[in-house]
């Protein structure tokens, strides 16, 4: 009789254990609050799950989206850009670029988008090619291929840089080679494209690829654009101003995490994105934790004279019909202090 009671008390002790643990575990992982008292929020990516993002994964996993009352899914985009489904509410927040908003909010049928932060505040991204093909600035550009997307800003961005550099742009031939890998182009295809350094520059680097790399504002300073960005909707930013502040803040935490920790932030990152390739992560994100801050006044902060500069470029340069009314395109309002 006693060893049966005290069976009969392990097993209730267990039961009450795992009872408290499954109670608990859920909202530790969270934060503070449990999932059922969490508002449910989505974040629309500008492509496929990559560095760029870190910040926001950090956030969701550490749960300092939770500790703010949100619960977040992030997603990539099916239809058109973030900013569309941005615009027609199909989430919360997304991520974009400076180009895209500004795009959007000059166009005939403007879509009321707001930049709220610039993840990483100076343009990481350039014009590549393979060492052997010798290209070391725009004027190395004419006889040349361009692999790119077809975009009608690449061809201005070409021909002005190559007009600058005293290069003829007639002599430049631009094949479109959409969504393919930089690699295998530059290899079969043609001569340079246009990539972000910190994945296919670090890759470069970690396959002993020897390319050469401009970053584009040290051939132009106007190209100093903010990309990526994170986005909302103009009704979100007037109707509901603490989710974006809330929103911010846990992002903020997210990428701080990231800039002190970069090899904890890949890890992170890599428990949600099992199938990307864990050197390659580990290498970007050491890379863009050095980059996701540039400006003494923090994380997110974004500067009237990059927006006026470079929409005075696409205006000049026949991109936009209009120009941009930049007091309306972003905002710094909603960034931790």
């Amino acid at each position: 009789m006693v060893f049966k009671r005290k069976k009969i008390i392990s097993v209730i002790s267990v039961l009450l254990i795992a009872s408290i643990l499954f109670t608990v575990l859920p909202a530790c992982k969270g934060g503070a609050a449990g999932s059922k008292d969490l508002r449910k929020i989505t974040v629309i990516l500008d492509w496929v799950p990559n560095t760029n993002h870190t910040g926001i994964y950090i956030a969701r996993e550490n749960g300092y989206y939770s500790d703010k009352g949100l619960q977040v899914e992030i997603i990539q985009p099916s239809e058109g850009g973030s900013a569309d489904l941005v615009a027609a509410d199909k989430g919360e927040f997304g991520i974009s670029y400076q180009e895209q908003v500004t795009y959007a909010r000059t166009a005939e049928n403007p879509l009321p988008v707001v930049a709220i932060a610039a993840i990483i505040q100076h343009n990481t991204s350039g014009f590549a090619s393979p060492a052997d093909r010798n290209i070391k600035s725009p004027a190395d550009f004419e006889g040349k291929k361009y692999g790119g997307w077809g975009s009608p800003m690449e061809e201005a961005m070409l021909r002005g840089l190559m007009e600058k550099y005293g290069a003829d742009y007639s002599k430049l031939e631009i094949v479109n080679i959409g969504a393919s890998d930089f690699f295998t182009s530059v290899e079969r295809d043609v001569d340079f494209a246009w990539i972000y350094y910190g994945w296919d520059g670090i890759r470069a680097e970690l396959i002993g690829f020897p390319i050469d790399f401009m970053l584009l504002q040290d051939v132009d300073p106007v190209l100093d654009f903010y990309t990526p960005i994170i986005i909302a909707s103009e009704d979100t930013i007037k109707n509901d101003p603490d989710l974006v502040r809330s929103f911010l803040s846990a992002t903020e935490k997210g990428y701080s995490f990231a800039i002190e920790n970069p090899q904890e932030a890949a890890d992170i990152f890599l428990s949600d994105n099992s199938e990307l390739d864990r050197e390659m992560v580990t290498a970007s994100q050491k890379y863009l934790s050095n980059n996701y801050i540039s400006y003494s006044e923090g994380w997110g902060i974004m500067k009237k004279d990059i927006w006026e500069g470079f929409s005075s470029w696409m205006y000049d340069n026949s991109l936009l019909n209009m120009m941009l009314e930049t007091d309306y395109a972003y905002t710094n309002e909603f960034l931790p202090e």
